[in-house]
């Protein structure tokens, strides 16, 4: 009670000063869904702690002894000013973030008009204009359906993969009490990017330039309170990429779904959990009759196309349908349901996409989770790349080994409560999916990629293993791919993949690994370093060295070395091949310019300490 007595007696500057610092410390900036690269999350937490204290400690000498005490306390307050102000607070993170869309996103006339002219070639009837319109149109009743938390409205137009990413993402959000609060969204610019065709799919990537009011509300509250709480922030301006897919053998119609007509037959249709038309039984969410929204992607991260995978000229051989587009597809169809289950703590909410072997394994995890009293948290979970790196055989299942780039703030928290402050961490994944060889690629569901393989009817997620209307076995791998494994990057490597983890890249800037990847890393490594107890001052030290070299924040460091072994979903084995090539990844980024220095060195041996691999460092570095 002492401080309030004091705090009431203080002189009008000093109560002055108190507000400022107040509003400068603890103001907040609301964002939306994206991949992050451990940008996010209360990374000032420290700093604000530290400042808090010696705030205090001033205001109690300003009060007794005023005539030192308020100099004093001035000036350590202009300091924090000018120092909150010369920071790349979230602001500037905003400017960066909005300045490398900008970047990524930018094409020109010439490119604009060769793909329209090449869309043109086997559809005259495709126009520009029109379907810039109709992007328009679907941009904001997605934004109403997400916000309304209801997105059966638009599931229509969306590929399967899409709506059970939008879907989980909002069920995430329900788990941890929370509702995205949204107000005055409009479209600002719309234009053409990127166009690829293959004999399968062709590909339209439109850039989407829009401004809203964003914030996170209670659950409990409803749409009128969410938008009187969004309405008080301050628009800001976004750039996502939308990517359309369709058969190149489809045409533009008068009567298309965006006007409430089957896409195929031009009957009238209205939606329905199948997407089929009760006409002509087309699927019209495959993009086999029409356009689908294939991917949303935030205009910082997006990128040109990959190459094809190894692999996979062999399997077309007996496959001709086998495309990149619908595996992929399937493969994020699996893992936002992978992230589902461990969200919910219930393997059943994986049973119709993965094997039996993986949801024995899950079950097990989770229901160890529970016996703990403990449950998983994935929050702002958001993906940044789909790729499929090659196609393996074994014991006559054919493997696609998908890579999938992923961000989360993961932690555990126990039953009925909240998980602590966590950094939102990039992580790397393989998503091995498996296949009975001789199986082909069902090309009439096209897009939609979670329907049973017998009778092509849509799938629910009743957590069976059978489908309901014709009882075809679901998740052997007999007829479609299913989830056989999910392996960190690093026990993906070590099971001797490491031909087909990187293309060569003859320019330095190429063989720079990526801010999300030197971000995973260096987390890692924290987590590590706090898994074995007490982080001494020199590893801090070191670890600070490093956060500086690769440009990523130590306020984010900090959380992970205090989160520890949590930050991920498992750590890499200690003694293991595992560890090895993760420390094989440190040495080579430390050899971007062509040496190692010695505080990398000393860096390194700290690092092959912790993972347990001492005596293999030698042989990396001389």
């Amino acid at each position: 009670m002492r401080r309030w007595r004091w705090i009431a007696r203080l002189n009008p500057v000093v109560l002055l000063v108190v507000t400022l610092v107040a509003f400068a410390a603890y103001a907040r900036v609301g964002g939306g869904e994206s991949f992050d690269s451990g940008r996010s999350g209360g990374g000032d937490d420290l700093g604000d702690a530290i400042f808090g204290c010696i705030f205090q400690m001033l205001i109690e000498l300003a009060f007794d002894h005023p005539v030192i005490g308020i100099p004093l306390l001035l000036c350590f307050v202009g300091g924090y000013l000018w120092f909150q102000h010369q920071s790349a607070g979230p602001a500037t993170r905003r400017a960066i973030d909005q300045a490398e869309a900008e970047r990524r996103t930018t094409t020109s006339t010439t490119a604009v008009e060769r793909w329209i002219a090449a869309l043109k070639t086997k559809d005259p009837a495709f126009e520009l204009l029109p379907f810039l319109d109709r992007t328009n149109a679907l941009f904001l009743q997605v934004q109403t359906a997400w916000f309304q938390r209801n997105l059966e409205p638009v599931r229509r137009f969306l590929s399967d993969a899409t709506w059970q990413r939008l879907v989980t993402q909002l069920r995430l959000m329900e788990r941890q009490g929370v509702r995205d609060a949204l107000t005055d969204v409009r479209v600002l610019d719309l234009q053409i990017i990127g166009l690829e065709q293959t004999e399968f799919f062709d590909t339209l990537h439109i850039r989407v330039k829009a401004i809203a009011r964003d914030d996170e509300a209670p659950a409990t509250f409803t749409d009128a309170q969410a938008i009187e709480l969004a309405s008080k922030k301050t628009p800001e301006q976004f750039v996502e990429v939308w990517s359309f897919v369709r058969k190149p053998g489809a045409q533009t119609k008068a009567g298309a779904l965006h006007e409430g007509k089957c896409p195929s037959c031009g009957a009238p249709f209205s939606g329905g959990a199948s997407n089929a038309c009760e006409y002509c039984k087309a699927v019209v969410n495959s993009g086999t009759f029409d356009w689908v929204l294939a991917e949303i992607t935030q205009g910082s991260e997006y990128g040109a196309s990959h190459q094809a995978a190894e692999g996979i000229a062999r399997l077309r051989q007996k496959d001709a349908g086998l495309n990149l587009e619908t595996l992929e597809d399937r493969a994020s169809l699996c893992f936002w349901k992978w992230i589902d289950a461990q969200s919910a703590g219930d393997a059943k909410q994986i049973a119709r996409v993965a094997s039996a072997p993986l949801r024995a394994q899950l079950e097990e995890e989770l229901e160890s989770l529970k016996a703990q009293g403990r449950r998983k948290v994935f929050l702002e979970c958001a993906v940044g790349a789909v790729e499929t790196r090659c196609f393996t055989q074994d014991n006559g299942f054919d493997l696609a080994h998908v890579e999938i780039r992923w961000s989360a703030r993961l932690g555990l928290a126990a039953a009925g409560q909240k998980p602590g402050n966590l950094p939102s961490v990039p992580n790397r994944w393989v998503f091995v999916l498996e296949r009975k060889s001789g199986a082909v690629t069902p090309t009439g569901n096209g897009m939609a990629s979670f329907r049973c393989p017998g009778c092509g009817a849509p799938l629910t997620d009743n957590g069976l293993v059978t489908c309901e209307f014709c009882a075809t076995p679901l998740a052997t791998g007999e007829k479609d791919w299913v989830l056989h494994e999910a392996l960190s990057w690093e026990a993906w490597l070590a099971r001797g993949y490491q031909h087909f983890s990187t293309v060569q890249a003859p320019r330095l800037a190429d063989r720079v690994p990526s801010r999300e990847e030197r971000e995973r890393l260096l987390y890692v490594m924290a987590a590590m370093a706090k898994a074995d107890g007490v982080v001494d001052q020199r590893e801090r030290q070191l670890l600070k060295m490093c956060a500086d070299r690769w440009s990523v924040p130590w306020a984010n460091v900090e959380m992970a070395l205090n989160a520890g072994p949590q930050l991920f979903e498992r750590l890499v084995q200690q003694g293991s091949t595992e560890a090895e090539q993760f420390l094989k990844q440190l040495v080579q980024m430390a050899l971007v310019d062509g040496k190692i220095d010695r505080k990398e060195r000393q860096l390194l041996e700290a690092a092959a300490q912790h993972l347990g691999v001492p005596q293999a460092l030698s042989g990396m570095i001389g």
